[in-house]
């Protein structure tokens, strides 16, 4: 009788060993299991970017993942998602995934709107279209919506500007924002960067000069599109300004390629200078109602503080270095521009 008691104990023993050994190893698989789906390497061995959209919500982001392949299993992305509450908190933005990130750690950056910012930098840009064009490829901003903004009477008066001249406000620069900004923010941002270039004393050098802040800018815009180098800006802006002084027109010949719309222009021929249109300084006397191009902050420079001399007329040297030949009267000046359209024509340079 005792050796089967020993025997019956000994099997019942075994058996709650195993038991607890299967329950050990239930648990551990169901831990290992979480661990993968919340903290094991999802994201695929590619670094990249997803953007999400201002009013996307969860299923279309979770279409996106699926249809880029940004992880490896999607299924315990959307389950990790779903447990994690995330899903009707979904925040528009551009976020660069990384190789190996967990479904945690990549909902974690998500969820708290953890995006990288972008580099806006430009310059040089002639058209409004082409800078709405320039900052749709950059931010979520539409090229089209921008551009009526741009065009908006309404809009940009609150701004001190017309559509005319409304584009003397965008500093050339480098500026770090985010890819979802709207386009009131982003006026917004350019406005206040705007301010802060137009200090008190930049205010009372545009004043002594007799011109407004935005008026700099137009004339800066002209000196730019002459000047092919920056350290003869202020001789073409002290000329310019000598011109409007004495009331004379400022016949800049970037103003009438403006005018005609053909930037392909490299001779401005007499056809040209009678076109109708209030850019055309040949026909009209004064400022034009706004920039031929968005000046650099160089120009207006240049033209704050301008170069003094008695210049009134210059011509591009015949060297085609990109620097002018300066004139005090018609005599000298008419001199210096027979040997620039001496050298065009030897170049067979017609229009």
């Amino acid at each position: 009788m005792t050796t089967k008691k020993t025997s019956s104990g000994g099997v019942f023993k075994k058996f709650i060993i195993l038991l607890g050994v299967l329950i050990v190893i239930a648990l551990g698989g169901t831990i290992w299991v979480y661990y993968l789906r919340y903290f094991g390497p999802n994201v695929t061995n590619k670094q990249t970017y997803l953007y999400i959209h201002t009013g996307e919500n969860y299923e279309q982001l979770y279409d996106t993942i699926r249809q880029k392949h940004l992880v490896n299993d999607t299924t315990t992305f959307n389950w990790a998602a779903h447990n994690m509450k995330y899903v009707n908190r979904v925040k528009p933005g551009k976020y660069r995934l990384r190789e190996g990130m967990s479904n945690r750690k990549l909902i974690r950056m998500l969820e708290l709107g953890e995006q990288e910012s972008v580099t806006l930098s430009f310059h040089n840009l002639r058209l409004k279209e082409q800078f709405a064009g320039f900052i749709a490829k950059r931010l979520e901003i539409d090229s089209v919506v921008f551009l009526k903004m741009l065009d908006s009477d309404q809009y940009v008066q609150q701004y001190g500007f017309t559509p005319d001249n409304v584009y003397t406000m965008f500093m050339p620069n480098s500026y770090q924002m985010y890819w979802n900004t709207s386009p009131d923010k982003f006026f917004k941002r350019m406005y206040a960067n705007y301010q802060q270039f137009w200090t008190p004393e930049r205010k009372q050098q545009a004043a002594d000069i007799n011109l407004s802040p935005v008026q700099v800018s137009v004339l800066a815009s002209i000196v730019d599109a002459e000047a092919l180098h920056d350290d003869e800006m202020p001789t073409i802006a002290g000329l310019y300004l000598n011109r409007l002084k004495a009331g004379m027109k400022l016949e800049a010949d970037p103003t009438v390629i403006f005018a005609v719309g053909d930037f392909t222009i490299k001779r401005v021929l007499n056809k040209y200078l009678t076109i109708n249109s209030p850019y055309n300084t040949y026909l009209f006397t004064g400022l034009p109602p706004g920039p031929i191009m968005m000046p650099s902050v160089a120009a207006v420079e240049a033209v704050l503080n301008y170069k003094k001399s008695d210049y009134i007329y210059m011509c591009a040297k015949a060297d085609f270095s990109g620097y002018h030949a300066f004139a005090t009267n018609v005599a000298d000046h008419l001199v210096n521009a027979r040997k620039f359209q001496q050298a065009l024509n030897e170049r067979n340079i017609k229009r």
